[in-house]
């Protein structure tokens, strides 16, 4: 079993690679700004920064609610938080249509955590853009969760299959399925259980997770 130490080290080390891109378009672009001169290439260079810097912002406001503590453990996250990051990262993605099928105005803490991580797996996967479809509902005590990516082209490690449903050896765990882990580990806490299917251009991702007693209802 990965220790807490050693998984939050891999989750920082996935952070801290998407980060990198964005960031360092924003260190280039100073670069090239602090040189320019020309008033038509300023303004391009300005419009490359606001964009770096929104999709930064945006992928540490997705981080925050998917590994992070942000509104504390256990309690019931409103979904339009999480569809707000979640919808963020699309729009940076471009060529990508979403569709959400939730009706509750909120949900348990550790499902939201859940949901976002399986909406990011399901969004990596559509390299070539198509449609992510998100879904949640409350039924018999529990919170079902689906997020299905449909494309010409669906690039899916299987490994992440794997570690969703708990499969990996300690090894195996690294920066790049260190996410999977973590939910696999959530959806343990709660006693419940994360599935998925690849099929030829979808990939469906679930999740059924028991509501703690205080929050069903």
């Amino acid at each position: 079993m990965i220790s807490q130490t050693d998984l939050a080290a891999l989750l920082c080390s996935r952070l801290c690679h998407d980060m990198l891109s964005p960031v360092g378009a924003i260190a280039n672009g100073l670069e090239l700004l602090a040189d320019e001169q020309d008033p038509e290439m300023r303004a391009r260079c300005m419009e490359l920064l606001e964009q770096s810097a929104r999709i930064s912002t945006d992928k540490l406001k997705f981080f925050r609610l998917a590994f992070g503590a942000a509104g504390g453990f256990g309690e019931a996250i409103p979904i339009d938080e999480a569809q707000a990051v979640v919808n963020a990262l699309v729009a940076d993605g471009k060529r990508i249509e979403i569709n959400w099928a939730i009706a509750d105005p909120s949900l348990p803490k550790p499902a939201v955590k859940v949901l976002l991580n399986l909406a990011q797996i399901a969004l990596d996967a559509l390299v070539r853009g198509g449609t992510l479809d998100i879904g949640a509902e409350r039924r018999e005590g529990a919170v079902e969760i689906v997020a299905r990516a449909r494309g010409d082209r669906i690039a899916f490690d299987e490994t992440i299959g794997r570690a969703l449903q708990g499969d990996l050896a300690e090894g195996e765990i690294t920066s790049r399925t260190a996410a999977a882990h973590m939910v696999a580990m959530l959806a343990e806490e709660m006693a419940g259980g994360l599935q998925y299917k690849l099929g030829e251009g979808v990939l469906v991702l679930g999740a059924v997770l028991p509501e703690p007693d205080g929050l069903i209802g």
